[in-house]
């Protein structure tokens, strides 16, 4: 589906689940992906783009999202996968995963994007839907916050890489750590940063 600007893309169906993943770009850690079926008796203002948001505005919507949603799921693509099947793959499974954990059946998925993965429902993809169909922005919403979470937490496991600050983006000084440091089992041997690395040093494991 074409970017449609002002389009009321809920009136496609009753129940319209929303799906977005994040964590495409970065060197380190899982894909994740959500999927949310907004309760049109309970709107939550805000909703737009993740990346459009601050981190603090994030938080809050992704509380209200968790407790108002009439289903919400979360899915995920771990690094190996990544790197066995390739990161467009990784998301588009990731996103599946999402769907599939849904306690309701949506009649339509509308997926960020330009593509959908394989589901047991009818599906479209629409191009900037983040930014257009509020059930996928909410999907942004609660993927990027947990996302960020878990990457807080791997920056105690892997001290010195600055992963709570870039989430595992190849900012300067990630790349940095990397040379300094090493590699680690979070990050995904098949990125071309990490592979150059890897074929330095002589470790291709």
């Amino acid at each position: 589906m074409t970017e449609q600007p002002g389009f009321d893309y809920q009136s496609l169906a009753e129940c319209l689940a929303g799906v977005d993943e994040v964590g495409r770009g970065p060197l380190a850690g899982p894909v994740v992906a959500a999927a949310v079926i907004l309760d049109p008796e309970r709107p939550i203002e805000g909703l737009r783009d993740s990346k459009k948001l601050t981190e603090r505005r994030r938080e809050v919507l992704a509380q209200q999202i968790r407790e108002r949603a009439l289903a919400w799921s979360l899915g995920r693509a771990e690094v190996h996968e990544i790197d066995e099947i390739n990161i467009l793959q990784a998301s588009l499974l990731a996103m599946q995963r999402a769907v599939a954990g849904l306690k309701l059946a949506p009649e339509l998925v509308l997926v960020d994007g330009n593509r959908c993965p394989q589901l047991d429902y009818p599906s479209q993809a629409v191009i900037k839907g983040d930014a257009l169909v509020p059930a996928i922005s909410a999907a942004s919403i609660i993927a990027k916050v947990s996302r960020d979470h878990e990457m807080v937490e791997l920056d105690s496991s892997y001290p010195g890489y600055g992963l709570a600050k870039h989430k595992g983006y190849p900012s300067k000084a990630h790349l940095e750590a990397l040379q300094t440091l090493g590699v680690t089992p979070v990050h995904r041997r098949s990125y071309a940063p990490v592979r150059r690395l890897l074929d330095t040093t002589g470790d291709a494991s």
